[in-house]
Formats: C-alpha cells, sequence, structure tokens
C-alpha cells in the first residue's frame, strides 16, 4: 500500500524522487527489523482464537509496524499537510498487529521507533547529500 501510494503521488506531483525515498525507507526498515528478528528470537503470542495464523518468523520488532512508519515518516517530510492522515494511517497498520494477535505491543512499539529513526535517518542522509537543503522528494 506504501508504494503504491508514493508512487501515485511521486506521479501526481512530477517528483520521481519522492517514491525513491520512500522505496528506500521500506527496504531499510524492513531488512533492520529482519535482522532484529533473527538476533532476538522473539516468541509470537499465541491464542486460542487468533484471527489469522502467526508468521514463522520472530516477534520482536514488528516489521509492518517499522515498515509502515518508516514510509509514513518519509512522506510526511516531503507532503506535510498529509501527515496526520499517513501517520494515522501506519498507526491502524501498527495496531492491526495486536488486534489479529501476531504480536505483543513491545513488539509494535519497537517496530514504529525503528521505523521513523530509519527515516529520519535516511533522510539526514540525502539532505546532507543535497547540501543542507530539505529533500522536495
Amino acid at each position: 500500500m506504501w508504494l503504491a501510494l508514493a508512487f501515485a503521488l511521486a506521479l501526481l506531483r512530477r517528483r520521481p524522487r519522492l517514491f525513491v525515498l520512500v522505496l528506500l525507507a521500506d527496504a531499510a526498515a524492513g531488512g533492520l527489523a529482519e535482522a532484529l528478528k533473527a538476533a532476538v528470537g522473539e516468541r509470537r503470542p499465541h491464542f486460542p482464537h487468533q484471527l489469522v495464523a502467526a508468521p514463522h518468523s520472530s516477534s520482536f520488532p514488528s516489521g509492518h509496524a517499522a515498515t509502515s512508519f518508516a514510509c509514513a515518516t518519509v512522506l510526511s517530510v516531503l507532503v506535510p499537510r498529509a501527515a496526520p492522515a499517513f501517520l494515522v494511517f501506519a498507526a491502524a497498520i501498527a495496531y492491526s498487529r495486536l488486534y489479529v494477535g501476531v504480536h505483543w505491543p513491545l513488539d509494535v512499539l519497537a517496530g514504529a521507533a525503528l521505523g521513523v529513526a530509519t527515516s529520519l535517518l535516511l533522510l539526514a542522509v540525502t539532505r546532507r547529500r543535497s547540501g543542507g537543503r530539505r529533500p522536495r522528494g
């Protein structure tokens, strides 16, 4: 969803860099989340009436929360008027991981923090490489 949204916004605004930055944030946050899952090895919750089958990977941190908040943060910086909508969408995705019973609350919070930190680092590097100017997407 995030990449489709970023692609549409990049086309509408005629700023292909917007899509590239969201793609990089998504990939970086997802990769870091998977590396942390492998390192930590936290077991997923098991509830008698889970809404979905639990994935086979470890629980900590939530990859969905990490990638959602990474993408939402980049989009919020590049399209500030829509920032509240992006952040609400990211929070809804993160909450859905709790609702369906495949993550603990700390997994989701850590994933969100990882996503925000990853995207802010990416934006800082981008800003530094562009001579201190804010990325326009």
